[in-house]
């Protein structure tokens, strides 16, 4: 806890992020300091993947909290290209490299795809846009957080798919896949996302004599998240995309309440705290050998994702758009993977049956590592440089604008 509150103020403007301390607390933590082994705790058991699952709804719902600007294709185009164009075209990349370079099979390929397709809204945080009551921060920031809002729904129906390919491949039915995992669950988490928003809205600001907002508790985030993310479930819909609508329809709502920089704080602070756990585990989860499975091959296959994969794959799907050149590279590069691979790893790897899951497992685990470490050490100085520039130039505009008033 004292971790997560104080580190993020020191290592602002250093090479280093709170999961990379956190790993590192772990690696060296071990195996001395460890009651049960974590190689006993992670992916084998049902509360790591309750645990991941847990800090995803967070950070989703601090995410939505987040998002100021109103919903409008034309403003909203960057999101849906990456998740329409550079999401699909990520997912094939990495399964046709594990397939032809790893020899894994297809179910195998399939799942390491999906796992690490999306870009993970908690280790995100670093480029996500500021918290409400403060400026969005640009199209690089809004971008990344709408579509680390989102992917992760959208990748879910891929690692169901995996997991039906890996158990019964010969009874798996596409057309129930498309209809069902896909087109439903998308939509009804997307309606009831939307629905759940103004339920919580009314309750919030417009309910006669109890306006909840006047509690001014943020606890209420994470009661808003569990019920959302429940009664979607119940109904089978898709949660986590129902979470996110919810929140980004909530703020809408009434967007300079002071009740969102509530919600968001407690939610922001829940986050931090369950991801140092989690990056603990995982960090002595790596000193226990969890990496022992990974071949040359493997790691070849990681840096090409990391390095060419989702670069290429966003920064085509964003060709046309009149985005600057900066933050197209920005929007392609920080596509960090982090604790929603290992939420489908251990949905996964509980469900399915994969022969290569050790190996699987190392591979991905690599992938979030590197990810880490590329990303964490250089976001923050990359952002506030990023920053600086961006509030020099408007600094520059309103000069311009203020002498043509003059003359």
């Amino acid at each position: 806890m004292l971790l997560t509150a104080w580190l993020p103020l020191v290592l602002r403007r250093l090479p280093l992020s709170l999961p990379i301390i956190a790993l590192m607390i772990g690696y060296f933590a071990y195996p001395k300091s460890w009651l049960v082994p974590p190689a006993d705790v992670i992916f084998n058991r049902r509360s790591f993947e309750h645990l991941t699952e847990f800090v995803i709804l967070i950070a989703l719902m601090g995410s939505g909290l987040r998002i100021e600007r109103s919903f409008d294709w034309r403003r909203w185009q960057a999101t849906g290209r990456l998740l329409l164009i550079a999401m699909p075209l990520t997912i094939l990349a990495i399964m046709l490299l594990c397939r032809s370079l790893g020899g894994f099979s297809w179910s195998a390929a399939l799942l390491a795809a999906a796992a690490l397709a999306p870009t993970d809204p908690v280790l995100a945080a670093e480029m996500q846009v500021g918290p409400p009551g403060e400026e969005e921060g640009g199209e690089a920031r809004f971008a990344l957080t709408t579509e680390a809002g989102l992917n992760d729904g959208l990748a879910f129906p891929f690692v169901v798919l995996a997991v039906s390919l890996s158990t019964a491949p010969s009874s798996v039915g596409w057309g129930h896949w498309l209809t069902y995992e896909v087109i439903w669950k998308l939509c009804c988490g997307l309606v009831l996302g939307m629905i759940a928003g103004r339920v919580f809205a009314w309750l919030s600001f417009r309910l006669p004599r109890i306006e909840v907002a006047k509690t001014e508790d943020g606890l209420m985030a994470v009661g808003m998240t569990f019920s959302t993310y429940g009664v979607t479930e119940l109904i089978h819909g898709n949660g986590f995309i129902a979470v996110f609508a919810a929140a980004v329809i909530l703020r809408a709502s009434d967007r300079q309440h002071g009740f969102h920089s509530h919600l968001e704080g407690f939610s922001e602070q829940i986050e931090r705290m369950l991801m140092v756990i989690v990056m603990i585990i995982f960090g002595g989860t790596i000193a226990a050998g969890g990496l022992a499975a990974l071949s040359w091959t493997d790691v070849a296959i990681a840096v090409v994702i990391l390095l060419m994969v989702r670069p290429l794959t966003a920064w085509v799907s964003l060709v046309g758009l009149k985005i600057p050149w900066q933050a197209r590279g920005l929007i392609a590069f920080f596509g960090i993977r982090g604790l929603g691979t290992f939420y489908y790893m251990a949905y996964a790897g509980g469900r399915g049956d994969f022969t290569e899951f050790d190996r699987l497992l190392a591979l991905t685990s690599f992938v979030v590592l590197g990810s880490m470490v590329i990303h964490g050490t250089s976001s923050g100085p990359v952002m506030l440089w990023i920053d600086k520039q961006r509030r020099a130039r408007m600094a520059a505009k309103k000069a311009i604008f203020a002498a043509r008033a003059d003359v």
